[in-house]
């Protein structure tokens, strides 16, 4: 017979039967649905009243919290009328002042001398020492102020013959940064790799440390195409190689030296020596 399908407390009669009833087992497996069924509803009671409480208050708090219009008195607001300042007059500026040109002294037409066989007429004579003592030679014969600017006829050549004198040329042994033709390796740039290649030696420090990269030279080919002023520029390296760049740097022939204005002049020059280590 199934256990499941006997009624409870025949069930328990037949579980406690011959066994003492008054003991409490009984009287509580007796009781076990109906309390079951109290705690269920108890719990479940509670819990709408929390739910109830907590919804009665939000419904009362947003019921509090509505913002009503508040209404206002319209204030019309009037503005004052502004009156606009008086424009500042218009000052013109005087005119710039320009000063008269200084009096002219008085100048004599230059002649150029020519043998002729006829008389010369009195106005085509050559000026005479005596007239030249207030006045000086020019183009044109014009009456000036005495003690006047003179006419320098010296001004854009030598014996106004109109050569232009260029400036005079800057010291060439001072060194220049750019020339018109900047200096060069006997050779060219082909034949300043050669020389590199063939005379740098890697310093056994450095190959040992794994130090290796490019080394900025400086240095000045001079009018006479030596070398000189020989030093480093940028980051160091270390390892020795500074010292060797500097070293082959120095021992370099004579270059072709730079030129400006046709003349020899001393030249800063910037090479790189770039230091590899083949790891192949």
């Amino acid at each position: 017979m199934d256990s499941a399908k006997i009624p409870g407390n025949d069930f328990l009669d037949i579980l406690f039967y011959g066994r003492n009833k008054d003991y409490g087992a009984y009287e509580l497996r007796s009781r076990y649905d109906r309390r079951v069924r109290n705690a269920v509803m108890g719990t479940a009671s509670i819990m709408l009243v929390m739910i109830g409480g907590y919804v009665l208050n939000n419904t009362l708090r947003a019921a509090e919290n509505v913002h009503r219009p508040v209404l206002t008195e319209r204030k019309i607001l009037e503005l004052e009328k502004l009156e606009m300042p008086p424009e500042p007059p218009v000052t013109i500026p005087p005119p710039p002042v320009t000063s008269a040109p200084p009096p002219m002294a008085a100048s004599i037409r230059a002649t150029t001398p020519v043998i002729v066989n006829t008389d010369v007429p009195p106005d085509e004579m050559p000026p005479k020492n005596a007239d030249l003592q207030n006045a000086v030679v020019g183009f044109t014969t014009s009456d000036g102020v005495e003690g006047g600017m003179d006419i320098d006829l010296n001004a854009n050549g030598n014996g106004g013959n109109g050569v232009v004198v260029a400036p005079p040329a800057s010291n060439p042994d001072i060194p220049h940064t750019f020339v018109e033709i900047m200096p060069q390796f006997p050779g060219g740039e082909a034949a300043l790799a050669k020389y590199l290649g063939n005379n740098i030696r890697y310093p056994h420090i450095a190959q040992d440390n794994g130090i290796q990269g490019t080394i900025f030279i400086q240095f000045v080919v001079n009018r006479d195409g030596s070398i000189s002023q020989v030093k480093t520029t940028g980051a160091v390296k270390g390892g020795g190689l500074e010292e060797e760049a500097i070293r082959v740097v120095s021992k370099m022939p004579k270059w072709k030296p730079g030129k400006q204005n046709g003349q020899y002049v001393a030249v800063y020059f910037n090479l790189p020596v770039r230091f590899s280590l083949n790891n192949n």
